[in-house]
């Protein structure tokens, strides 16, 4: 495990011409609508990658609407994230509202959200298989794919990562180990979740028991372990005050060959630290050529 505070400047990959919204062969830029479970409809933003040269697949996802974040807020701004990729890194880059977010209809639970990760992760490789400019895979099986998620996103992903069996690495930003907190008291995050809008069914969930359980089966310890030997990033503030840093050095340990990098004096939101995405982006493209996408 590498561990490495991140103090002042950090250095992003060279940044591409932008072509980003010109017409192009290959998949459309913009809004996209993908379907999850239970005709849960998601919204997406998709970036394609620019350049000559085909590069990987990307999903971004956001975290837990808290404070003054609210369900039709959060995530609102990864379609930027998107498109600075897709222009300066060449990644086709998918961004995706979790269910009870922004457009995207349905109700909060852990295991649904693991759910959308994966149709997520379906949808852009379908989109990458179809794709003129890429060498013809009809069945995307092959598809090199990257996923990325903030907070409970990162913990989302993680999961739904490890139960896909194909991405190739993931990003873990700001994101807890478990929600052993979550599950002491779940009648408390069932009354937020109706007060920020993340569920919006008055009579859900049908089943408490199920939706209770969840709280303590669904753990980013367990999927870093399974997740190995594939590349890992654990990207965490060192004075997070919703998530101690000690979460992210668990989640390291668990993988047991994670990079762990630790933003100095840094605190829970590091979507908007340059820092920490500077170092996010490097490490895209560092183990997109370490492992020849």
């Amino acid at each position: 495990m590498a561990i490495a505070p991140i103090a002042a400047t950090v250095t992003a990959p060279r940044r591409r011409e932008s072509t980003l919204g010109q017409t192009m062969t290959g998949p459309v830029a913009g809004q996209h609508r993908v379907l999850s479970t239970d005709g849960v409809d998601l919204e997406g933003h998709l970036a394609p990658g620019q350049g000559s040269k085909p590069g990987p697949g990307l999903l971004l996802l956001h975290g837990f609407p808290s404070g003054s974040l609210s369900a039709e807020a959060v995530g609102k701004d990864q379609p930027e994230l998107a498109d600075r990729i897709a222009i300066e890194m060449g990644w086709t880059v998918l961004s995706i509202r979790l269910r009870g977010c922004g457009t995207s209809t349905g109700d909060f639970s852990l295991a649904s959200w693991i759910d959308d990760a994966r149709a997520g992760l379906s949808y852009l490789r379908s989109v990458m298989s179809r794709s003129s400019n890429r060498p013809r895979n009809l069945d995307g099986d092959d598809e090199p794919l990257w996923l990325v998620g903030f907070g409970t996103g990162g913990v989302v992903g993680l999961n739904a990562a490890v139960a896909d069996g194909r991405v190739r690495g993931a990003a873990m930003v700001g994101a807890p180990a478990d929600f052993d907190d979550w599950a002491k008291t779940p009648e408390r995050l069932l009354a937020h979740a109706h007060e920020v809008g993340v569920i919006k069914t008055p009579a859900f969930p049908e089943d408490l028991a199920a939706w209770k359980a969840e709280l303590s089966a669904v753990r980013a310890t367990s999927a870093a372990e399974s997740f190995a030997p594939h590349p890992l990033l654990v990207l965490h503030g060192s004075d997070d005050d919703a998530v101690p840093s000690f979460d992210a050095r668990m989640v390291a340990d668990a993988h047991g060959a994670a990079e762990l990098r630790l933003i100095s004096g840094a605190g829970h939101q590091l979507r908007h630290d340059p820092r920490a995405i500077a170092v996010l982006l490097g490490w895209l493209e560092r183990t997109r050529n370490e492992t020849g996408a």
